[in-house]
Protein backbone atom coordinates (compact mmCIF):
# COMPACT_ATOMS: atom_id res chain seq x y z
CA UNK A 1 0.00 0.00 0.00
CA UNK A 2 1.94 2.97 -1.28
CA UNK A 3 -0.75 5.62 -1.78
CA UNK A 4 0.47 8.24 0.69
CA UNK A 5 -1.29 11.12 -1.08
CA UNK A 6 -4.11 10.63 1.41
CA UNK A 7 -1.74 11.68 4.21
CA UNK A 8 -1.72 15.26 2.91
CA UNK A 9 -5.42 15.33 2.08
CA UNK A 10 -7.34 17.62 4.41
CA UNK A 11 -9.44 15.62 6.83
CA UNK A 12 -12.21 18.19 6.29
CA UNK A 13 -12.37 17.16 2.61
CA UNK A 14 -13.12 13.52 3.47
CA UNK A 15 -15.23 14.04 6.59
CA UNK A 16 -18.41 14.94 4.62
CA UNK A 17 -18.08 11.67 2.70
CA UNK A 18 -18.06 9.71 5.97
CA UNK A 19 -21.25 11.49 7.00
CA UNK A 20 -22.84 11.05 3.59
CA UNK A 21 -22.06 7.32 3.57
CA UNK A 22 -23.63 6.89 7.01
CA UNK A 23 -26.69 9.04 6.28
CA UNK A 24 -27.43 7.14 3.05
CA UNK A 25 -27.90 4.08 5.24
CA UNK A 26 -30.06 5.81 7.84
CA UNK A 27 -27.28 6.58 10.32
CA UNK A 28 -26.37 10.02 11.68
CA UNK A 29 -23.56 12.57 11.77
CA UNK A 30 -23.60 12.20 15.56
CA UNK A 31 -22.80 8.50 15.21
CA UNK A 32 -19.95 9.25 12.82
CA UNK A 33 -18.58 11.83 15.27
CA UNK A 34 -18.88 9.33 18.11
CA UNK A 35 -16.83 6.81 16.13
CA UNK A 36 -14.15 9.37 15.28
CA UNK A 37 -13.95 10.52 18.89
CA UNK A 38 -13.77 6.92 20.14
CA UNK A 39 -10.92 6.15 17.75
CA UNK A 40 -8.87 9.33 18.24
CA UNK A 41 -9.64 10.62 21.71
CA UNK A 42 -10.85 13.96 20.38
CA UNK A 43 -13.97 15.39 21.99
CA UNK A 44 -16.62 17.01 19.80
CA UNK A 45 -15.17 20.50 20.23
CA UNK A 46 -11.58 19.53 19.44
CA UNK A 47 -12.78 17.42 16.49
CA UNK A 48 -14.58 20.45 15.08
CA UNK A 49 -11.46 22.58 15.61
CA UNK A 50 -9.41 20.14 13.52
CA UNK A 51 -12.03 20.27 10.78
CA UNK A 52 -12.16 24.08 10.91
CA UNK A 53 -8.36 24.30 10.72
CA UNK A 54 -8.44 22.12 7.60
CA UNK A 55 -5.63 19.86 8.89
CA UNK A 56 -4.45 16.97 6.76
CA UNK A 57 -4.83 13.35 7.84
CA UNK A 58 -1.24 13.18 9.01
CA UNK A 59 -1.72 16.18 11.32
CA UNK A 60 -5.18 15.00 12.37
CA UNK A 61 -3.84 11.70 13.66
CA UNK A 62 -0.58 13.12 15.05
CA UNK A 63 -2.61 15.58 17.17
CA UNK A 64 -5.10 12.95 18.28
CA UNK A 65 -5.18 12.94 22.08
CA UNK A 66 -5.08 9.14 22.32
CA UNK A 67 -5.74 6.39 19.83
CA UNK A 68 -8.15 3.99 21.48
CA UNK A 69 -6.30 1.03 22.99
CA UNK A 70 -8.90 -1.35 21.50
CA UNK A 71 -7.93 -0.60 17.88
CA UNK A 72 -6.26 -3.99 17.67
CA UNK A 73 -9.78 -5.46 17.83
CA UNK A 74 -10.63 -3.80 14.51
CA UNK A 75 -10.14 -6.49 11.90
CA UNK A 76 -11.30 -7.23 8.41
CA UNK A 77 -10.84 -6.03 4.87
CA UNK A 78 -11.10 -2.44 3.68
CA UNK A 79 -10.14 -1.35 0.16
CA UNK A 80 -8.72 -4.82 -0.47
CA UNK A 81 -6.37 -4.80 2.52
CA UNK A 82 -6.68 -6.48 5.91
CA UNK A 83 -6.53 -3.57 8.36
CA UNK A 84 -4.67 -5.60 10.94
CA UNK A 85 -1.86 -6.32 8.44
CA UNK A 86 -1.22 -2.75 7.22
CA UNK A 87 2.37 -1.92 8.11
CA UNK A 88 2.32 1.87 7.80
CA UNK A 89 0.96 3.16 11.11
CA UNK A 90 -0.72 6.27 9.68
CA UNK A 91 -2.32 4.36 6.82
CA UNK A 92 -3.55 1.78 9.31
CA UNK A 93 -5.22 4.50 11.42
CA UNK A 94 -6.90 5.95 8.33
CA UNK A 95 -8.14 2.49 7.34
CA UNK A 96 -9.35 1.82 10.88
CA UNK A 97 -11.54 4.91 10.54
CA UNK A 98 -12.74 3.78 7.10
CA UNK A 99 -13.57 0.35 8.50
CA UNK A 100 -15.54 1.76 11.43
CA UNK A 101 -17.58 4.04 9.16
CA UNK A 102 -18.22 1.05 6.86
CA UNK A 103 -19.49 -0.98 9.80
CA UNK A 104 -21.81 1.88 10.77
CA UNK A 105 -23.15 2.12 7.23
CA UNK A 106 -23.70 -1.64 7.17
CA UNK A 107 -26.03 -1.33 10.14
CA UNK A 108 -23.88 -2.68 12.95
CA UNK A 109 -24.82 -1.62 16.44
CA UNK A 110 -22.72 1.16 17.99
CA UNK A 111 -21.80 -1.13 20.92
CA UNK A 112 -20.30 -3.59 18.44
CA UNK A 113 -18.50 -0.92 16.42
CA UNK A 114 -16.96 0.67 19.51
CA UNK A 115 -15.68 -2.71 20.74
Amino acid sequence: MNNTRIFKTPFADIYPFYIQKAEKKGRTKTEVDTIICWLTGYDEQSLQQQIDRNVDFETFFSRAPQINPNVSKITGVICGYRVEEIEDELMQKIRYLDKLVDELAKGKAMATILR
